[in-house]
């Protein structure tokens, strides 16, 4: 795997696309025979791992599935970034050539079938469907569904991408058959550069409330963002970086990159935080910030790139780590390289891991009225996405 001198610093992608290019490599290892995904019809053949026994497939076929979230009928909704398509295409941030496509989406499971209930939304994405970005979250405001589509650039960028240009970064709500711009979250990045930064906005994680406001967190812009609901846009919390060893032994600024939020039962906001390069191991950590904005807090640490969190009707904190060895750890011969982790974190602080083994490249994580844990897995191989339902033995 080549990383890009970028990684010392701010990169044009935001450090969760570059997470998402280094492992979406990779998954390919998983593959005897793969076809490149020119439009979101083709798909690879590939022979995928038995599933753990700690888990139920309850959904297959995804296109590189995100974030998830239950709706009020029960029913689990899984934002799927897509596959791209056939252009227009453009050089992508990290040199490779990246492709324009209608194939992002959202999928609906519920009664055990799952099936696509919002189609032809933005994705952009490199052969084989790696590297995508399109849907990166879905939440529902009584039963109305809305999608948070991430960007991995400068907001300005958006005039190259033709049809994409009023999806990408933007928060859309979902009516009907249509889908329409609630809000600009990208653009509030040129506004406002909250981290100070070179401007770089990737939408990511998306708490909806029931009058229509929202949470957002954003990747590129390294903050915490609230939606009111008359569609503005405020910063709740900015996420320094901090200094980390490098693989040449030096000390470098490593971003923060806040990635998967959650809601407190005291109202405040759970963040996880993906880190940028060089993705220290033990270096990642579940921050918690004021329902009125403030200093992010730090509640739990000693994880790895997390990508997403949630929290149980008890109280507990669910974390999942995209690759528990770290990014750079990662080897493409070795599909246990590729490994997550999922943790429960009880209420009295006391920490479990219920899944780990064989549970790879996992990019969404909810959980349910009773508790139970959903994961989205496989979730840069291209369409071989899937949703399992994490039931470890007691």
């Amino acid at each position: 795997m080549v990383l890009s001198t970028r990684l010392r610093g701010r990169f044009v992608s935001s450090a969760l696309a570059l997470a998402i290019t280094a492992a979406g490599l990779p998954a390919l290892a998983l593959a005897q025979q793969a076809t490149p995904l020119a439009s979101p019809e083709a798909t690879p053949v590939m022979q995928l791992p038995p599933t753990p026994a700690y888990a139920e497939v309850v959904a297959t076929g995804l296109a590189n599935p995100r974030g998830m979230a239950f709706g009020p009928d029960g029913a689990l909704y899984v934002s799927e970034a897509g596959v791209g398509g056939e252009g227009p295409c453009a050089t992508g941030p990290e040199g490779n050539m990246q492709c324009y496509g209608a194939s992002g989406g959202v999928t609906k499971v519920m009664d055990g079938a799952a099936e696509r209930v919002v189609d032809g939304l933005a994705s952009v994405a490199g052969e084989g469907g790696m590297q995508a970005t399109g849907p990166h979250d879905v939440g529902l405001s009584g039963d109305n569904l809305y999608v948070l589509i991430g960007l991995g650039g400068d907001p300005a960028t958006r005039v190259d991408v033709n049809a994409g240009a009023q999806q990408f970064g933007y928060l859309m709500a979902v009516d009907g058959n249509q889908v329409h711009p609630v809000a600009d979250v990208a653009g509030y990045e040129t506004k406002a550069n909250p981290d100070g930064g070179a401007l770089d906005a990737n939408p990511f994680g998306l708490l909806m409330h029931a009058d229509g406001s929202a949470v957002i967190s954003d990747a590129g812009m390294n903050a915490l963002l609230a939606l009111g609901s008359d569609g503005a846009i405020s910063t709740l919390a900015v996420f320094p970086p901090e200094n980390a060893t490098a693989p040449d032994g030096s000390e470098i600024p490593s971003e923060a990159v806040p990635t998967g939020i959650a809601p407190a039962q005291d109202g405040s906001t759970v963040v996880g935080q993906l880190t940028g390069f060089p993705f220290p191991v033990g270096g990642a950590r579940v921050f918690s910030v004021p329902a009125d904005g403030g200093e992010p807090s730090i509640t739990h640490d000693g994880f790895t790139n997390i990508i997403d969190v949630a929290t149980a009707p008890d109280g507990s904190v669910y974390v999942l780590e995209f690759n528990k060895g770290g990014l750079l750890s990662i080897d493409p011969s070795n599909p246990a390289s590729m490994e997550g982790q999922l943790t429960r974190i009880a209420p009295d602080g006391t920490s479990t891991v219920i899944a780990s083994d064989g549970l790879i490249a996992p990019t969404g994580l909810a959980v349910d009225a009773r508790g139970v844990p959903y994961v989205a897995v496989y979730g840069v191989a291209g369409n071989m996405g899937q949703v399992w339902k994490i039931t470890p033995p007691a």
